[in-house]
């Protein structure tokens, strides 16, 4: 059988319903899998009448009812009834019923029904105003899969970059920069590199400041935590090159030089590959057990 994958539908009241039906009306995906909807069938309904586009919604009790044809959206609604909201307004019920469509759809995949997910975008401050206390999709999966270090992977045209860290402010971020912290994330960089068929990934760890830093002239974080992880790394076997100017690795790593680059803050590794192409950059989710892309 088709393998299955769990789509909740993401904030009702922002564009996640809209990318989801519009993607899934664009593209047929019938001959590689089978795609489940996990959402609110009113919502569903509204979106894609408001959108005009030629989908018939389904709406099935388990996976054994999808209807696999394509123009079909198949829908499971979470058991938690559909809640009062307004578009284009942050609020506690659209985070809420956003919340509970991801928790459906990971007990789906947890439950060996459904083989992946895919994420159309959240609201983090409805979440927050509903008390959900993740920052996003990765936490969120994190916390309902018992993960203990999710690691969030880019890939674009073959550029791959992992993240130190992922939703904290910039100064926070820096603070993260240690190395323990790098330790830990390059050995599960190399874990998931290897999952993905690379079988002797060469890593490279890009700088945080100017120039690396230029021996201590624009900081001290490549002397005190980046390179001495870059040694232990490689005292342990791992290939790992770096500190390197975060205004080059990337394109070093995407023109073949490097099979990944760790990115030390949230921005570094967005802007080097959504400038690569916006559209096409995948984030996927290592060290669940199940993908989430």
């Amino acid at each position: 059988m088709k393998p299955l994958i769990s789509m909740p539908m993401g904030d009702p009241a922002g564009i996640g319903p809209e990318v989801l039906i519009k993607a899934l009306s664009a593209n047929d995906f019938s001959d590689a899998s089978r795609l489940l909807v996990v959402g609110y069938v009113e919502i569903l309904q509204q979106t894609i009448s408001s959108c005009n586009l030629p989908l018939t919604i389904k709406s099935v009790k388990t996976c054994a009812d999808i209807d696999p044809r394509t123009g079909i959206l198949n829908v499971l609604e979470p058991p938690n009834p559909r809640q009062i909201f307004e578009l284009g307004k942050v609020s506690a019920a659209a985070g809420k019923m956003a919340y509970d469509c991801i928790q459906l759809a990971t007990q789906l995949a947890l439950d060996k029904e459904a083989h992946a997910l895919v994420t159309p975008p959240i609201n983090k401050m409805s979440l927050d105003a509903a008390n959900i206390r993740e920052t996003g999709h990765t936490e969120i999966l994190a916390d309902l899969t018992d993960s203990k270090h999710p690691l969030t992977l880019f890939e674009v045209a073959g550029l791959k970059v992992f993240f130190l860290s992922r939703h904290l402010s910039l100064r926070l971020a820096c603070d993260f920069v240690t190395q323990k912290n790098l330790i830990q994330c390059a050995e599960s960089a190399v874990d998931a590199l290897k999952s993905l068929g690379i079988e002797a990934p060469h890593l490279a760890i890009a700088g945080l400041n100017p120039h690396c830093g230029d021996n201590g002239l624009f900081g001290h974080e490549e002397q005190e935590e980046i390179w001495p992880a870059v040694r232990k790394l490689q005292q342990l076997g791992f290939n790992v090159s770096g500190p390197l100017p975060a205004d080059s690795v990337f394109y070093q790593a995407l023109n073949g030089q490097f099979d990944a680059v760790i990115s030390l803050y949230h921005d570094q590794g967005h802007i080097a590959t959504k400038m690569v192409d916006f559209h096409k950059t995948i984030s996927i989710t290592c060290g669940l057990p199940f993908l989430r892309t």
